[in-house]
């Protein structure tokens, strides 16, 4: 089982990134989270065929889950995730794998964001996206217990999913 954490954060080692690790560890106990934290990436992103992109672009596509985490930015995912999105070809990029959108604001005025900004992009790109997308208030998800409740409603849907999902 490969579980994978893309975070589009453009502040190295946020908690747009320990959101999105606690909820992969959360829905697939079992399985340590690969993390790409896209800031690392720098200018690699704004160009086809940076090798490290790539490599990261590849990880995605092979796995079997992958939880795609940022903050709303500008009532949206930021620009930082977009431009790794764009690696992957429309309809087929993600075929096989299981997205989870996640996404973090200061107040709930944004919380359908996961949903309806950046879940349509991931099925484009053909994820399964039958899990809802969270949003969590990014100055009390570690302690309010939504990713909890969210983890123990979705996990058994996810560890069902992911496998059936992957089988390309």
């Amino acid at each position: 089982m490969t579980v994978t954490v893309v975070v589009g954060n453009p502040k190295p080692a946020s908690r747009t990134l320990t959101a999105a690790v606690g909820l992969a560890r959360a829905l697939r106990p079992d399985t340590e989270p690969a993390v790409i934290d896209l800031v690392e990436f720098g200018p690699g992103l704004l160009s086809w065929g940076d090798p490290a992109v790539g490599e990261a672009a590849r990880a995605v596509s092979a796995s079997e889950l992958v939880i795609f985490a940022s903050p709303t930015f500008k009532a949206t995912y930021t620009g930082l995730l977009k431009l790794f999105l764009e690696q992957f070809e429309g309809g087929t990029g993600l075929a096989g794998v299981l997205a989870v959108p996640l996404m973090l604001g200061a107040g709930p005025a944004h919380a359908l964001a996961p949903d309806l900004l950046l879940k349509p992009v991931l099925v484009e790109l053909g994820a399964t996206t039958a899990l809802p997308g969270l949003y969590l208030a990014d100055r009390t998800f570690a302690e309010d217990g939504v990713l909890d409740a969210y983890a123990e409603r979705w996990q058994p849907v996810a560890q069902a999913l992911s496998a059936v999902s992957h089988s390309k």
